[in-house]
């Protein structure tokens, strides 16, 4: 059977790699010349390996495709991220808060910055949620149905016919922390890193983000050797080695059904007949693709209107060092390997999400520090570093102005803010590449600057995401257009579930269109 696979992020990838291993004939078109979307790294300045999108790999290390692919055969290989977490010192003195892999590290750091109690309530934390979200990883690697989420979430203890639990799934994140928690610094923290996912931690069903820090004990974020994109290297050369075939630069303008498969045109004129297509493009990107090949437009129309890209989330400045930031009362090695939380009360959490609803520019940019060229030097020259500086949260649309004058201004301010928090930091940028959220979607396609392509709201996950209708990962009425990506189930990040399960999907109904053949013999 042939497939075309469209679009090269990674969960599109996933899917190509499975169906080629299975024996299928695979082509994938790329409208960019760089391959992975938001998981690619290209040379920014001169002998720096600098991530485009994605930085730390947190979720696909939990999945098992690594493993089921045989991913480090094709020359992937992770450091973990230990410390995986770091929280600067506090106005009072206090210690910076070090969250390392070993969970008795973690809570002996605590104790010293927070106190006993939080250190011992962390550590019931860490050994009540480490299961649940376990649970909910497995629950991401399949069909978002709602008997399977349902057991798969709720589960866990039905002494109460998991009402209790449900409610602790379904609440915010701020609440949870609240209930746990006693330090400000501390839960600070956890919502900073609970909402990378893009929702802040006040909404309904945000728990759940908070609770996978305690995942984070179990493996740590990780880093691939020479960047992000190294993981797309490694699906590509495993997708090559089973016969697929990969085209970058041409970009696909048309999906339009032809007898019982489908007939794709790309910009350069060219056109790919196949059983079965993929579509790994931002999922509005994909109606349009159907609406340019004759799909129904007022059901196409009807779609786009409910499905909500949100705002916007954030916006990244990557820059060079000549060293690493230095925060006070913190060694280098507790604070350079992971996600450095510079960020220590929820207020200003609040205060920058509140002004991107408005269209406006946070008061005080939040930040999360990376600089992987402490664990992996192989990503820039002897004697320098490079960090990423991502920053939440930045509308789309700005109230006033736009970005083309704004961007530059702004990144000011994201450098003044790590050296808020790491004095000198601002006098070691050597260059600097700016993404807005404009720059976003123009350079990866990422719609309205949204990392996760659609809001990652409890009303936009699971199996309502993007809808219920296409939540299953096929579009009515296009039998054989299957549905990857960040705007699928389980959502953005790095996990490439999304993929395995449209691969999953396309060997199952193609096993079931063979028994009625077999049956006729």
């Amino acid at each position: 059977m042939s497939v075309v696979v469209v679009g090269s992020g990674h969960n599109a990838l996933v899917a190509a790699c499975y169906l080629a291993r299975a024996g299928h004939r695979v082509d994938v078109l790329e409208r960019d010349e760089v391959l992975g979307g938001a998981v690619s790294t290209v040379e920014r300045f001169p002998g720096h390996l600098v991530d485009r999108g994605s930085s730390a790999h947190i979720m696909i290390r939990h999945t098992g495709i690594l493993e089921e692919l045989e991913l480090g055969r094709f020359g992937l290989r992770y450091i973990d991220c230990d410390p995986w977490g770091f929280a600067p010192a506090g106005a009072d003195g206090a210690a910076p808060i070090v969250f390392r892999r070993d969970l008795d590290a973690t809570c002996d750091s605590i104790e010293k910055a927070c106190g006993a109690a939080d250190a011992d309530a962390y550590r019931r934390f860490a050994r009540e949620w480490g299961p649940r979200s376990a649970r909910v990883m497995r629950a991401f690697g399949g069909a978002p149905g709602p008997g399977h989420l349902l057991r798969s979430f709720w589960g866990l203890d039905a002494r109460d016919g998991g009402s209790a639990l449900s409610r602790e799934f379904l609440q915010s994140g701020d609440a949870l922390l609240d209930t746990w928690f006693r330090d400000e610094r501390l839960k600070a923290a956890l919502a900073w890193f609970g909402a990378q996912s893009g929702p802040p931690m006040s909404e309904p069903g945000t728990a759940p983000m908070v609770g996978f820090a305690a995942l984070m004990h179990v493996v740590p974020p990780g880093r691939a050797v020479g960047g992000s994109g190294a993981l797309t290297s490694a699906l590509v050369a495993r997708l090559r080695a089973d016969g697929g075939t990969v085209t970058a630069g041409d970009a696909v303008t048309v999906i339009a059904r032809a007898g019982e498969g489908w007939r794709v045109r790309t910009a350069s004129g060219r056109e790919v007949r196949a059983r079965t297509v993929i579509a790994g493009t931002h999922v509005l990107t994909t109606l349009d693709l159907l609406r340019a090949g004759g799909f129904d437009a007022e059901v196409v129309a009807g779609w786009r209107r409910r499905i909500r890209v949100g705002p916007g989330i954030g916006m990244v400045v990557r820059v060079e060092t000549d060293v690493l930031p230095v925060y006070p009362g913190a060694a280098q090695e507790d604070s350079a390997r992971g996600l450095q939380l510079l960020v220590t009360d929820r207020a200003a959490l609040r205060r920058a999400h509140g002004a991107a609803l408005a269209g406006d520019l946070p008061p005080r940019p939040v930040v999360l520090a990376m600089s992987f060229s402490a664990l992996d030097p192989s990503i820039a020259p002897p004697g320098e570093h490079q960090l990423s500086l991502w920053a939440q949260w930045h509308p789309y649309r700005l109230n006033r102005g736009d970005w083309a004058g704004r961007g530059a201004r702004e990144a000011d301010r994201i450098i003044a803010e790590v050296d808020r928090h790491a004095p000198g930091f601002a006098g070691s940028v050597r260059q600097r590449y700016v993404q807005t959220p404009v720059d976003l979607e123009r350079e990866m396609g990422l719609l309205g600057g949204n990392v996760m392509h659609v809001e990652m709201s409890l009303d936009q996950m699971m199996l309502w995401r993007p809808l219920p209708e296409l939540s299953g990962q096929r579009v009515p009425g296009a039998p054989g257009l299957y549905l990857t990506g960040a705007s699928t189930h389980p959502g953005g990040g790095v996990s490439g579930a999304s993929g395995r399960t449209a691969a999953r999907l396309v060997l199952r109904d193609e096993r079931r269109r063979r028994i009625p053949l077999l049956g006729r013999l």
